[in-house]
């Protein structure tokens, strides 16, 4: 009878990223310069639980019907007692709505307009396919203010990304585009040609997810959605009696916005009975944040009225970002690397106040993905240490520990040679592995700089990497 151990063969799971050391540092080097961009614009720190209740998930609004209920992971335990629940507690699936359950539970002890950042892992049951995964990191600021929050602040959020993006290390020689739109817009577009208010969020989750309404793709989903070929000819002939078609277009700035639709289709709509405000209002906003951000490099923020997000609870402004490719067109197939909007009426599915938010995320996850793939990330060792030092006999090991004492106490990360050895090039032949760039050897209290190969006597009391 064999004895033999049964060995577990280890596998990557399907979705769940998980990177080698030097990689992560990379990660951690993203993490922290951004952590450090949101600072500088007043954004605090807040970590909520990796769970919410099934009822806070299921209060975010919304007709009940958006796909990311579908892709939401619950908790159970494997052996479940007799009597027990169902399950209660879900993974979250983005950090939206745990801001604003968050917010609704602390609301007496935060100070507004509350200015919070988050960057903390997300869970999504999805596919996993190139640039989406299961287990990923989200970075989101977002502010929430009591009964009105001015306007700017939707301005002040593509700034900050663009901001942040534009200087990520190794995101230098990339081009993205931000693109803003107002859903006040669509849903006042749909209400002035009388679709019925329950078929809007259809009809809005179609352009989200086509990008049009007028593909042959999303004219079968709307006469679904219409139910009858007579009811759906009608609205079909509505959007094209009114040019929707240029309506959903990109334009560079608030000039090109009011020329170019504002004054055409308001005039088109102001003759209609059923005139909805709504889709001025919408235009005005636009306008205003396009304007606040003229000071952007041209093409760089467009405003693009396609542009609707899928998710129920964002009632004004909304934003995504999307690489573009050398040809200048849009890569779309890789899909939004930033996203977000405004919500006026979110938090109070969990506390009987109004406080409307605006917030924009990054999916950290899907963006580190693409520049580690296409190998544009800094190159970075294993091993955080600026020196490494080393000793050539046991009876030197304290004077080698004492020497790395005083170099973290001096501001260096440090880190020491596994073992004595009189054999130098052993130990700078694995400090060059690890991209450490200097080491200390103790019995010659010698520093040599691995990139030029000089060795020079030092006091670590003073010594300084350059």
């Amino acid at each position: 009878m064999s004895n033999k151990k049964k060995i577990y063969k280890p596998q990557a799971i399907s979705g769940f990223p998980e990177w080698t050391p030097e990689v992560r540092r990379a990660e951690q080097l993203w993490m922290d310069h951004i952590r450090s961009t949101f600072e500088r614009y007043g954004f605090c720190s807040i970590e909520t639980p990796s769970v919410e209740t099934l009822d806070a998930i299921k209060a975010k609004g919304g007709d009940g019907e958006s796909d990311v209920d579908k892709e939401v992971y619950v908790l159970e335990r494997m052996h479940k007692e007799d009597g027990d629940k169902e399950a209660r507690l879900a993974l979250h699936f983005d950090q939206t709505v745990p801001l604003a359950r968050y917010t609704a539970q602390h609301f007496n002890d935060l100070i507004f307009p509350f200015k919070r950042y988050q960057m903390q892992r997300v869970w999504r049951g999805e596919r996993p396919q190139a640039g989406r995964f299961r287990e990923f990191y989200q970075c989101d600021i977002d502010v929430i203010n009591v009964d009105d929050l001015p306007l700017h602040f939707d301005a002040e959020m593509p700034a900050i990304i663009y901001e942040t993006l534009s200087s990520l290390p190794g995101m230098e020689n990339e081009n993205f585009q931000i693109r803003i739109s107002n859903r006040k817009i669509l849903i006042g577009f749909l209400n002035s040609i009388g679709v019925a208010k329950e078929l809007i969020p259809k009809v809005l989750r179609i352009i989200d997810k086509n990008g049009t309404l007028i593909d042959e793709k999303s004219k079968q989903e709307l006469k679904l959605v219409f139910c009858n070929e007579n009811e759906f000819l009608k609205f079909d002939a509505d959007i094209l009696r009114y040019e929707f078609i240029n309506l959903l277009g990109n334009y560079n700035s608030y000039e090109e916005l009011h020329t170019q639709v504002k004054d055409f289709l308001l005039s088109e709509l102001l003759y209609r009975d059923e005139y909805d405000d709504q889709f001025e209002e919408g235009l005005n906003e636009l306008e205003f944040v396009m304007k606040q951000l003229s000071h952007l490099p041209e093409g760089s923020v467009v405003a693009d009225l396609s542009i609707v997000r899928g998710l129920d609870y964002y009632t004004g402004t909304v934003y995504e970002t999307n690489f573009i490719k050398e040809d200048g067109s849009l890569d779309l197939d890789y899909g939004s690397i930033c996203s977000g909007g405004r919500y006026d009426d979110l938090a109070s599915s969990y506390i009987n106040k109004k406080l409307p938010g605006v917030g924009i995320s990054i999916g950290f996850s899907r963006l580190f993905d693409r520049i580690r793939s296409q190998g544009k990330l800094p190159e970075l060792g294993t091993s955080p240490a600026h020196i490494m030092v080393a000793c050539a006999h046991e009876d030197e090991y304290a004077d080698m520990m004492e020497v790395a004492k005083t170099l973290r106490e001096n501001g260096m990360n440090v880190e020491t040679y596994h073992k004595p050895t009189r054999k130098t090039d052993r130990v700078v032949k694995h400090a060059n592995k690890k991209k450490i760039p200097y080491v200390w050897f103790t019995q010659y209290n010698e520093v040599q700089n691995l990139k030029t190969g000089e060795q020079i006597k030092a006091d670590p009391k003073t010594w300084k990497a350059e």
